[in-house]
């Protein structure tokens, strides 16, 4: 049975703005042009993108917008940070809560190694230096999810500091061009998770589940090195990559396991940064490119209006695609940090430092988690471009879609066809059909080895490209029959006979007089008139290079 819920009783205007880096556009394509329509603070402002961009008007100037991320990542641990209850996704509300969660008088806290060890993984990933040393605080604020009325973190001392990501931004119409970009890494920060509060607006009522609080929680603070909302999503699908790859985090958005907060600001290039606006808890990456997007371009025409920007939270409402108020942070809140009397510093070793005879279930040794780092994301892109020769944007996208990259692994170790032809397959007509009906790869009907099995066929060209897409069809629709059956049962085996074949293209040749003729006189694309001739005679079971060779032949005999 569940545990019960707590209860607590303007005229449009069209403005130029350029994506730049340190006042100069880094080349992301061409100025976005945007149509903002509306009047200051209310929630309908439209954003709705231009497709012609133009140089700014006279009178108007180029805008530098700036960007840094705050991102908390749930760790994937058993247990929560200073307790022993258990994290699992959906649990009925108000399972998995300890006395230490519900703030019961008594209670103490106990550091989960697994949370510690995760925040080193992440650190070392991201080029950061582990302080050996760092400290736990309370950071004072009420709110009913909150039952302590602190939140334990690391505000003077964090585990990990200057670090990096490195990220691709594709650029173009079809976006072959990759440019590399850095943001750097401020620090990395272990602190606990609040619970959460449902809001039931027919009763008017808050209901309060306390399974998420105590949860642990890395907080990666991202300078403001960012400077539109592409590279902001971007940055942050690589850090999930990351965390995946590490194992530290699921980092899924849409289970609240990856949060991110946008802080915002614009500026005339060579001034100094304006007011920041923060867009808090955008849960997807498409939603914080949009948010980030928006909020660049809703601050520009407040101050092209003679209006000032606010120093604001705001939150993003999707449905109307705009920042809505949430509340004021003119007045600085005072969190009244002080020292976690409760926990001692973290100490962590590395080889040098280790005690004789240290028990190693008692500490953490930063070089012995160094030597066992996982193979990142950038490293498996670097493999995949040099052992399969595959465009770098390629190998971006294998990463980016969940389980991609181990479906075209797999498909690779099953056929005889060449690396190119997979990932062609894989990328535009597998993804494709995923994209299609929504799909993610996982629920796809199609396996490695049935797409295996085609491509193979394929490739000793027993079937045509074209029948390799029927066949395809038919498997996405039927689980229960193979590659080879369809082909079978169809028809669909290439015609091997190629003395019937040459008789075939001698009777097309006979009955096109005109298209010959044509041929004859240099008009080399006629050419393609009798090849279709002849494959639509055969049933499209005919090679097509192979009809061109005899056609070919005949014509210069």
């Amino acid at each position: 049975m569940a545990a019960p819920m707590l209860r607590w009783g303007c005229a449009g205007r069209r403005w130029a703005f350029a994506c730049v880096d340190g006042g100069s556009r880094h080349g992301l394509g061409a100025r976005n042009d945007f149509t903002l329509s509306g009047m200051r603070g209310q929630s309908s402002l439209a954003l709705q993108p231009l497709i012609t961009a133009q140089k700014p008007r006279k009178g108007e100037h180029e805008w530098a917008a700036v960007v840094g991320l705050e991102i908390h990542a749930q760790i994937s641990s058993n247990s929560k940070l200073f307790s022993g209850s258990q994290v699992h996704f959906a649990a009925p509300p108000n399972s998995l809560v300890s006395f230490f969660d519900a703030s019961l008088p008594g209670t103490l806290p106990v550091l989960n190694r697994r949370c510690v060890e995760a925040a080193v993984m992440t650190g070392l990933a991201l080029n950061c230096r582990i302080n050996k040393k760092s400290l736990f605080d309370r950071k004072h604020y009420f709110y009913a999810d909150l039952p302590a009325g602190y939140q334990i973190t690391q505000q003077r001392l964090p585990i990990a500091v200057n670090g990096s990501l490195t990220y691709g931004v594709c650029l173009g119409k079809k976006r072959r061009q990759v440019i590399t970009k850095m943001v750097r890494i401020k620090q990395i920060q272990l602190e606990q998770d609040s619970g959460k509060s449902l809001h039931d607006d027919l009763r008017s009522q808050t209901l309060i589940d306390l399974n998420r609080a105590g949860v642990g929680l890395l907080e990666v603070v991202m300078e403001p090195d960012m400077t539109c909302g592409e590279e902001a999503a971007t940055a942050v699908r690589e850090l999930q990559l990351i965390l995946q790859a590490l194992g530290t985090s699921q980092a899924n958005m849409a289970e609240g396991q990856l949060r991110v907060d946008a802080n915002v600001s614009v500026h005339h290039p060579g001034e100094p940064f304006g007011v920041r606006t923060e867009v808090k808890n955008l849960n997807s990456a498409r939603f914080l490119a949009k948010a980030i997007d928006y909020e660049i371009q809703r601050q520009i025409n407040e101050l092209e209006n003679g209006g000032e920007i606010l120093n604001e939270t705001r939150s993003f409402d999707s449905t109307l695609g705009c920042t809505v108020p949430m509340r004021d942070k003119e007045g600085k809140q005072d969190y009244r940090f002080m020292p976690e009397p409760n926990l001692p510093p973290l100490v962590l070793y590395d080889a040098a430092s280790l005690p004789a005879g240290a028990d190693s279930r008692q500490v953490i040794n930063i070089d012995y988690i160094r030597e066992r780092l996982p193979e990142l994301p950038s490293v498996t892109r670097e493999k995949l471009i040099e052992q399969y020769g595959m465009l770098p944007e390629h190998s971006f996208t294998l990463l980016n879609e969940a389980g991609l990259l181990e479906f075209f692994q797999n498909v690779i170790k099953e056929t005889r066809a060449e690396p190119k032809v997979v990932t062609s397959w894989v990328l535009n007509i597998f993804l494709g059909y995923l994209k299609q009906q929504s799909l993610a790869v996982s629920e796809s009907p199609i396996t490695p080895s049935a797409l295996a099995e085609l491509l193979t066929l394929l490739d000793g060209k027993v079937i045509s490209s074209s029948a390799a897409k029927q066949v395809f069809e038919e498997l996405w629709k039927s689980k229960s029959k193979t590659a080879a059956q369809i082909v079978s049962e169809k028809k669909l085996e290439l015609m091997q006979d190629l003395e019937a074949l040459e008789q075939l293209c001698q009777a097309i040749m006979e009955g096109h007089p005109q298209v010959v003729m044509d041929l004859k006189k240099g008009n080399l694309k006629a050419i393609n008139k009798l090849i279709g001739l002849v494959r639509k005679a055969t049933l499209d079971r005919a090679d097509p290079t192979v009809i061109k060779k005899i056609l070919e032949e005949k014509l210069s005999s």
